[in-house]
């Protein structure tokens, strides 16, 4: 497999965690989204992927972009370990939440969009992030055991820590999200989650180097 990835990237990041808990090896092709204008609209990345974004995956003969779709891929042809419950209910809080967090306050923080806002691109970014926070954290009292849902590791813990690392390099206050802290904390003492990190990609800079 090929992952087209860039360190900082959220929606990246679920992957790398994706494929790092199902231990699948794969090559990793850096695309700086924010270096010569974003490296992502370059012709020969468009062939790749067509919306011009990142994360994109070869895998058994196919290409695949939209982090969600990746990683439910991963789940159907790799499915040990399980990332969704076989309980209809878990299951569906866990897509609940993943979607919460992938449509819900991801996209509306992402560099694409900052750069339209100008000077209130950080208010911006915390707002949405803040709104997004309140309305999890609520939900995850509800769901969570040790982890998002319960006491597996699923999908939503997957969108839940490169969230996390957003609202903190955005400077959001999470003194109101406990759970949300609480559940961020456990889920980065993992090896798929720390091996995944953005601080330790071959892309990222050495000044920003776990």
């Amino acid at each position: 497999p090929i992952l087209y990835s860039y360190f900082r990237s959220s929606c990246s990041w679920r992957v790398r965690i994706a494929l790092a808990l199902k231990g699948i090896a794969y090559d990793q092709v850096s695309v700086n989204i924010l270096r010569d204008g974003g490296q992502q609209f370059s012709t020969e990345f468009k062939a790749v992927n067509p919306m011009q974004q990142v994360p994109a995956l070869k895998i058994d003969g196919i290409t695949l972009s939209q982090s969600l779709a990746i990683i439910n891929y991963l789940e159907d042809t790799r499915p040990n370990p399980r990332l969704l419950p076989q309980d209809p209910k878990k299951r569906a809080q866990v897509r609940m939440i993943s979607d919460l967090i992938a449509s819900g306050i991801q996209p509306l923080q992402n560099v694409g969009l900052l750069k339209h806002m100008g000077e209130r691109k950080t208010e911006w970014a915390q707002q949405c992030i803040t709104s997004g926070f309140q309305a999890l954290e609520q939900i995850l009292q509800h769901t969570a055991g040790r982890y998002c849902v319960g006491d597996e590791i699923s999908v939503a813990d997957l969108c839940l820590v490169p969230q996390v690392a957003n609202a903190e390099r955005f400077s959001v206050n999470l003194g109101p999200y406990p759970t949300i802290t609480r559940i961020n904390k456990a889920l980065l003492e993992l090896e798929a989650f720390k091996v995944s990190h953005p601080s330790r990609q071959p892309d990222t800079p050495a000044e920003l180097r776990a």
